[in-house]
């Protein structure tokens, strides 16, 4: 069956489970999303990368790209393969230089992994059938917008007051006290001004 490119659109808070995440995955050449809950730690882990934060000591994702590339060990592809009562079931497909081996992953890893390796995520068609929605226009309007894009539009006056150099000291005080959320919309004003 042939394979849907995917790109990550991006995260928003859960509205059907509290204290969850949904992460929104698009076709590359189409319409269709995937929106797929995940857990706020695995979230926080693909926030992090997409935001370029880094955090002053690895993640468990970092330590597993760090492991992976001391041994000459890449990551491919991720193809979200299965979809059985709401669960989606993705596989990995590494390259060790010698041979090519897929390994059973959670969807939410698999793509706080590919986004760390750089490489595509795929889907099959009748995955997208399945559990693919095509958003109205004006719902994609505002979803291609970003879900940050809003929140940090709402934050704005909240750091108002600070200059620039203050900002970026609290930016550095958020990365360390590991607060990416904060972190993120300080960046973002930081971004906004300049």
């Amino acid at each position: 069956m042939a394979k849907i490119r995917l790109k990550v659109l991006g995260l928003s808070y859960s509205q059907t489970q509290t204290g969850a995440y949904a992460l929104v995955l698009a076709e590359e050449k189409g319409e269709r999303r995937i929106p797929i809950i995940i857990g706020g730690f695995e979230a926080q882990a693909i926030a992090i990368e997409l935001e370029a934060l880094k955090p002053p000591r690895p993640l468990t994702h970092d330590l597993f790209v760090n492991f992976a590339l001391a041994f000459k060990i890449e990551i491919l592809e991720v193809t979200i393969h299965r979809l059985e009562e709401g669960i989606f079931y993705s596989e990995l497909l590494c390259d060790n230089g010698a041979s090519r081996i897929k390994i059973d992953a959670r969807t939410s890893d698999a793509v706080a992994l590919a986004i760390r390796f750089g490489c595509p995520i795929y889907t099959t068609s009748d995955i997208l059938d399945k559990a693919g929605i095509i958003l109205p226009v004006e719902e994609r309007i505002r979803t291609d917008k970003g879900e940050k894009a809003r929140t940090t539009e709402v934050n704005y006056g909240k750091y108002a007051q600070y200059s620039l150099q203050e900002l970026n000291e609290m930016l550095g005080k958020a990365i360390t006290n590991e607060d990416y959320e904060e972190a993120s919309d300080i960046r973002d004003e930081i971004k906004r001004r300049k």
